[in-house]
């Protein structure tokens, strides 16, 4: 008879998330290297390229973000505070279990850094590879979509109102000058 492996879970747990937060806020204040880089041409789609053109007209060039934003300005075009979201490595470890049957999170940038307000305030300037990034002041609170694809228990452990201050789902930027970001560049807080 063979023995049987227990399986992880599908969903980090509450107290699973509670207990990786130590390890989360360790993250490195600076010049992380980019682990990976998503390209969404599309809702649910995803590509992991080696490189992304950045423009601070369009965003990242060809993704969804300049035809179907999830916030727009008064007048209807995209807001440019969502143009790149960045999430911790550590986080989507944490909470990205199944990766053969659930999406990635989608975000562009995929580092092992502090994103904390305390370490990147709001406004706070981004080198990555040749483009310059701004820290938003517009909150990643994750979604319906996070609670469906990583559990609920990592979405109330995200959304924690003693935990906003770390932005575990990650920060928002918008682009401030036009260049291509490649895995294996650094992000360095200016």
């Amino acid at each position: 008879m063979e023995a049987i492996e227990p399986q992880t879970p599908k969903h980090a747990t509450i107290s699973e998330c509670e207990a990786a937060l130590d390890h989360i806020l360790a993250s490195p204040n600076s010049g992380a290297t980019i682990g990976q880089l998503c390209f969404r041409p599309d809702f649910g789609l995803r590509t992991f390229p080696v490189a992304l053109e950045m423009s601070v007209s369009h965003g990242i060039i060809g993704e969804r973000w300049t035809k179907k934003p999830w916030l727009t300005l008064p007048n209807g075009e995209p807001d440019p505070r969502i143009q790149v979201s960045i999430l911790s490595q550590r986080v989507m470890d944490l909470c990205w279990r199944d990766r053969t049957n659930t999406v990635h999170p989608g975000d562009p940038i995929v580092v092992d850094m502090d994103l904390s307000a305390a370490n990147l305030p709001v406004g706070t300037r981004l080198s990555v590879g040749s483009a310059l990034l701004e820290v938003s002041d517009k909150f990643n609170t994750a979604c319906i979509k996070w609670r469906d694809r990583y559990g609920n228990d990592s979405l109330r452990w995200i959304n924690k109102r003693e935990n906003r201050d770390f932005r575990l789902r990650g920060i928002l930027c918008k682009i401030v000058r036009d260049g291509t970001v490649k895995v294996g560049d650094r992000l360095i807080k200016l």
